[in-house]
């Protein structure tokens, strides 16, 4: 990308989004194109087209997307796959009507079959059932994937799927119900600190293994892989399985290649955050999928590897998370 390039960040304001924009202006990236959802509402096709028409953007990061938890998942399916649905299927249709040179459509691990093998390679996609606590934004984040593929075979487009890890860092959601584990770990222990409760309660048994990356990290690997030369990008966008016969979709992890318990990870999260108390683990409350770690060797052999370890990013979202309250 050129450093003058019209580059449009789709959920700038979001986790990923923020850590996109750091990155890029980190990088010298001068011509940042941003909306909010009251300028620009991502689901309205005829928007989504008079802003692509108007301001003709040479790339794109679609980081734009309806997110939540395993209790948001459940308690707003509809939302999750329609809104999903469409602010996909809108921008990378008008990103194709105005000759966008590159997308990466961000989507997320939960896209792998639940019962995939360990660690999760891009080829075990669709050769299992979901985990149905989060089926209905998985579907609608591999329809993207397929979406990024057929416009590849068919137009000649350059748009890849990346699938990040579980993320957590500056300007995260951290609703209690809404939001993901980290964060909401960090609002518990905060809050159970200042109270001087004797305990914190956290969903599940603790024993399900998860990946966690901070997400600059992931910001930097969105930023390298748009810079792959064109012989490196075209090898990950994907084959036309009707004359190779393979299933190759245009898709690559991008994680750590480690993870712990839940259990390990609320002990590291209650000593960052200075609580003293007891961790008590609610075994009624659903654990989700046992393990999902994400096989990064294909973006490993391209060069790129994750740089910050989970103790230091959770010290620096802890930090944020307080200077935001303040």
């Amino acid at each position: 990308m050129d450093l003058n390039a019209n580059i449009y960040i789709a959920g700038h304001r979001g986790l990923v989004g923020t850590a996109l924009m750091g990155s890029l202006k980190e990088a010298g990236y001068t011509n940042l194109l941003f909306r909010t959802h009251a300028e620009l509402d991502l689901t309205n096709q005829a928007a989504v087209e008079a802003f692509f028409k108007l301001k003709k953007p040479d790339y794109v990061f679609l980081a734009a997307a309806k997110v939540g938890g395993i209790y948001a998942n459940n308690a707003y399916p509809a939302e999750f796959i329609r809104d999903n649905l469409a602010i996909q299927t809108n921008i990378i249709h008008a990103a194709y009507q105005n000759n966008v040179k590159r997308l990466i459509f961000l989507g997320s691990s939960c896209i792998y079959p639940k019962f995939a093998p360990q660690p999760i390679k891009e080829e075990h996609l669709l050769t299992g059932q979901l985990e149905e606590t989060n089926r209905p934004y998985a579907l609608a984040k591999i329809a993207g994937v397929e979406m990024c593929w057929s416009y590849n075979r068919q137009y000649g487009t350059q748009y890849l799927s990346v699938m990040p890890t579980n993320l957590y860092g500056p300007g995260d959601n951290y609703h209690l119900e809404n939001s993901h584990v980290i964060p909401a770990l960090i609002r518990k222990f905060h809050e159970a600190k200042i109270s001087g409760a004797p305990s914190v309660t956290v969903w599940g048994t603790g024993a399900p293994r998860r990946e966690f990356m901070f997400s600059s990290d992931m910001a930097d690997a969105c930023v390298f892989l748009m810079n792959l030369s064109d012989e490196n990008l075209h090898n990950l966008l994907g084959s036309d399985e009707s004359i190779t016969g393979e299933f190759s979709p245009p898709l690559i992890n991008i994680g750590v290649g480690e993870d712990l318990t839940i259990r390990e990870l609320a002990e590291m999260v209650r000593d960052v955050v200075g609580f003293q108390g007891e961790i008590v683990f609610d075994s009624t409350r659903p654990d989700g999928t046992q393990r999902k770690l994400l096989d990064v060797s294909k973006l490993s052999a391209l060069g790129w590897k994750a740089r910050t370890s989970l103790k230091s990013g959770l010290e620096i979202a802890y930090l944020s998370f307080i200077a935001a309250r303040n």
